[in-house]
């Protein structure tokens, strides 16, 4: 039986392939944005399928890390700690950590992990990595209202510095999408990554001294900068803590940070741009 031909009102969407850099489409984005929310919550179900603990696992990791670093630098190493309990401080530093090398190990496994939709299905490959960064915010939700009950118990009040906050927040997530999708697009091409990655999030969390020690007053209180001002995560968590816990604000920290935060943000998502025409091909 024959078809009937197509009238001249019909609509049809051609999709190319465009080599080299483009631009983000953040407009893609946007309207895909029900894909995001679905690629989300399939990854937040993986994630706690036939778990035991389910999503307490969310709070056993940072507190977990954090009974360790009091039980072997409190105990041992003697580090000062400022004016909070040394557990306190340590959590408040875990908690965006954990996030964040959780974000970005999930992330960089995505796209490998999504082979039969990236075959098959078009839409904005990007939504893949964000989604399991998104996702990571679930168990961040879930870590902050542990926070919350345990600055009750010490009897830390909030201060104006709680403002800063969402902020503080929002450049962890997008330090987290730009990494992540940056480490996605590279595990694509060289499956070694994922061997990389687990010994890169280490080294990570050892170079980020503002986790687990006092790191010095700010640079804008001393006059010049110090080599950590130029360390992205560092200068984030210490802000973190700052807008949590309250006392002098390292804003030096977070504006650098910041700043390098967006800067990785857009430098990993041109580059995944770049590369995502051939995923399907070698995936």
């Amino acid at each position: 039986m024959s078809q009937p031909a197509p009238s001249d009102s019909s609509e049809f969407t051609v999709i190319t392939a465009v080599r080299g850099w483009r631009h983000l489409d953040l407009a893609g984005l946007w309207r895909a944005r029900e894909v995001l929310q679905f690629l989300s919550w399939r990854d937040l179900k993986v994630r706690y399928k036939q778990t035991l603990l389910g999503v307490a696992w969310a709070l056993v990791q940072p507190v977990a890390m954090s009974l360790v670093f009091v039980y072997v630098l409190a105990r041992y190493a003697q580090v000062p700690t400022g004016p909070w309990p040394y557990f306190l401080h340590v959590f408040t530093g875990m908690l965006p950590w954990t996030f964040f090398s959780t974000a970005i190990s999930s992330a960089g496994n995505s796209v490998v992990a999504s082979e039969r939709v990236v075959t098959k299905v078009y839409f904005p490959r990007l939504c893949i990595p964000f989604a399991a960064v998104l996702a990571g915010l679930v168990d961040f939700v879930l870590g902050f209202f542990l926070l919350a009950l345990l600055l009750l118990g010490f009897g830390v009040a909030p201060s104006w510095t709680i403002l800063m906050l969402p902020i503080v927040v929002g450049l962890l997530v997008l330090a987290a999408m730009g990494l992540g999708s940056l480490l996605a697009a590279l595990m694509v091409a060289y499956r070694d990554i994922r061997f990389v990655m687990p010994f890169l999030i280490q080294l990570m969390l050892f170079a980020t001294p503002s986790i687990y020690l006092q790191t010095q007053a700010p640079a804008d209180s001393r006059g010049g900068l110090r080599l950590l001002d130029f360390h992205p995560l560092d200068g984030l968590i210490s802000g973190f803590r700052a807008s949590v816990l309250g006392g002098p604000f390292p804003w030096v920290g977070v504006l650098l940070g910041g700043s390098l935060s967006i800067a990785l943000f857009y430098f990993g998502c041109l580059y995944f741009r770049r590369v995502e025409d051939d995923f399907a091909d070698i995936i």
